[in-house]
C-alpha cells in the first residue's frame, strides 16, 4: 500500500511486537512469522512514491500479496487504486494471491470495506 497506510503497524502487531514508536519504512523489513503451523516469510516495503518504482524488485517468487489500503485517506484512495491496478498488470505477480486490506477502520469517517471494494 501507499505510505502511512498501516502496514508496519500491522505486521508488528500481529507479531507481538510494540508498535508505540513505528517510523516509515525506507526500504524493506524482512519478518518470518510463523501462525497455525504456517511459516510466512513477509516483506514489509515502503510505501513512499519515491520507492514505489523499486517494488518490482520483490516480486519474484510472491505468492500472496497484501495490499493496505487507509481507509480513512479519501483524498489518497484514487491513487490507492491506481498503483494496485498497476501492480496486478505485473507478470511475476500473476499467480499471487490478493488480500486488500482496508484498514483504519476504528477512525471517523473511514470508508467503509464495500466503498473500498467499489
Amino acid at each position: 500500500g501507499l505510505d502511512n497506510a498501516g502496514k508496519t503497524t500491522i505486521l508488528k502487531k500481529f507479531n507481538g511486537e510494540d508498535v508505540s514508536t513505528i517510523s516509515p519504512t525506507l526500504g524493506f523489513n524482512i519478518k518470518t512469522l510463523e501462525h497455525r503451523g504456517f511459516k510466512l516469510n513477509i516483506w514489509d516495503v515502503g510505501g513512499q512514491k519515491s520507492l514505489r518504482s523499486y517494488w518490482r524488485n520483490y516480486f519474484e517468487s510472491t505468492d500472496g500479496l497484501v495490499w493496505v489500503v487507509d481507509s480513512a485517506d479519501r483524498l489518497r484512495l484514487e491513487d490507492c487504486r491506481r498503483e494496485l491496478s498497476t501492480l496486478l498488470l505485473e507478470e511475476r505477480l500473476a499467480g499471487a494471491t490478493l488480500l486488500v486490506f482496508a484498514n483504519k477502520q476504528d477512525l471517523p469517517g473511514a470508508l467503509s470495506k464495500d466503498a473500498i471494494r467499489e
